[in-house]
């Protein structure tokens, strides 16, 4: 995406929200104990344009084993 210029939009999808409430108290514990941050989940607007998309017939396949739902 960066490639693009889509460097807004590929900050939004690798940061934690702050709606994301289970997103937030795993990073912080994960801070308190020392260990590695989890990965951060999708944006909700990317799960919606996702359902839009297979509504219109059309299927997004994962490129790296990520699941796509």
């Amino acid at each position: 995406l960066e490639a693009y210029g889509a460097s807004h939009a590929l900050q939004e999808m690798l940061t934690i929200k702050s709606d994301d409430v289970e997103g937030r108290s795993a990073l912080y514990e994960a801070l308190i104990r020392g260990k590695n941050p989890p990965r951060p989940k999708p944006p909700a607007s990317f799960s919606v344009l996702v359902k839009e998309l297979q509504g219109l017939g059309l299927e997004l396949l994962p490129e790296r084993g990520e699941v796509v739902e």
